[in-house]
């Protein structure tokens, strides 16, 4: 029983054990790296990809998945500065890009929910339409920051007190996902959903219209996350959230959600998150070449995907024996002398 704990502990954990290792062997290589003003640089980084792992971690243990995230993040974040420029309202333009990205959301989810598409078809189709549909909107020009509302540039550096704005909507977003994935009705329709289809249908879990909504929470999570991106960097570009699909596809698979459905924590997601932003600063510090840089993210991708089969397994067979009742004696046992149970 013990084994079977530390091995389920080890499994759930280990994205913080990586975690720790990495920031421990940049710090060595340059003490500067773990300075305060580095770490926060490294939190406020990791809002955005935050924002969209979250959702879609959600998403992805119900048994779907979405890369059009990124396409999203870019159309929201045309839509919302075109509005912007037409009406002159800060808060009609970032409406208006959030309840873009919940449409496109809404569309792939009734596509993959309700018509029965394969959710990798969809949204690899999705990846090229949103994009496309944001290069149309802005002429294939990015939207400088000067020609919009003053609330728009100052979205990034905004503060409510000693803390930035940003960084609150991180925890408020982190706080949100745990609530109601581990302590409501929801959060264990979710679970049932990505772990047995067929079997949460036959205790009535609305398996479609919790995947739908799902959709339609990711698409959201993305559409903030593209115009604060866009608020950042003072401009709307139709490529803002060009390759976000992948790193937070990257992190969800390294925060111990299983790609298959039915399992994963909001704390391992987070954990991916601010691994990949580690990796990311700590190479940049060290002045690593770009190149290297897009190869060893890829690489991890990888790693990633090659350790969710084994990680899962870990977790279930963990599980299942932990929660295997002891085999009787063989003198308490009948017929052939066979004993129940799970073999050790």
């Amino acid at each position: 029983m013990t084994i079977q704990r530390a091995k389920l502990l080890l499994a759930q954990n280990g994205i913080f054990i990586a975690l720790a290792i990495l920031f421990a062997g940049f710090a060595l290589a340059n003490p500067n790296f773990a300075s305060l003003s580095n770490v926060s640089n490294i939190l406020g980084q990791s809002v955005e990809l935050a924002l969209v792992a979250l959702p879609l971690a959600l998403l992805v243990i119900s048994g779907s998945i979405d890369f059009s995230v990124g396409s999203i993040a870019s159309l929201a974040a045309v839509s919302a500065a075109l509005c912007m420029q037409a009406t002159g309202s800060f808060w009609l333009g970032l409406t208006a890009g959030l309840l873009v990205g919940a449409a496109a959301g809404l569309v792939n989810g009734v596509l993959v929910a309700y018509l029965g598409f394969n959710s990798f078809v969809v949204t690899l189709g999705f990846l090229s339409i949103w994009g496309g549909l944001a290069l149309l909107l802005s002429g294939g020009r990015g939207i400088s920051g000067r020609d919009l509302p003053g609330e728009f540039a100052a979205l990034a550096s905004a503060r409510i007190g000693p803390f930035p704005l940003t960084l609150l909507i991180l925890v408020v977003a982190v706080a949100l996902a745990w609530w109601v994935l581990d302590h409501t009705a929801f959060g264990k329709q979710v679970f049932a959903t990505g772990g047995n289809r067929r079997a949460a249908i036959l205790m009535g879990v609305p398996v479609q219209r919790v995947q739908c909504l799902l959709f339609v929470a990711t698409g959201f999570g993305a559409a903030l996350a593209g115009i604060l991106l866009s608020a950042k960097v003072q401009s709307a570009s139709p490529t803002v959230g060009t390759g976000l699909e992948l790193d937070a596809l990257t992190v969800v698979l390294l925060g111990g959600v299983a790609i298959a459905g039915g399992i994963g924590r909001i704390s391992g997601v987070i954990g991916g998150v601010l691994f990949l932003r580690v990796l990311r600063n700590g190479l940049a510090f060290l002045q690593a070449p770009p190149f290297l840089q897009t190869v060893l993210i890829g690489a991890t991708l990888v790693i990633a995907v090659a350790l969710d089969s084994t990680v899962q397994k870990v977790v279930r067979s963990s599980w299942s024996r932990m929660r295997t009742p002891k085999s009787p004696s063989p003198t308490a046992s009948t017929g052939s002398g066979t004993t129940s149970g799970a073999t050790s």
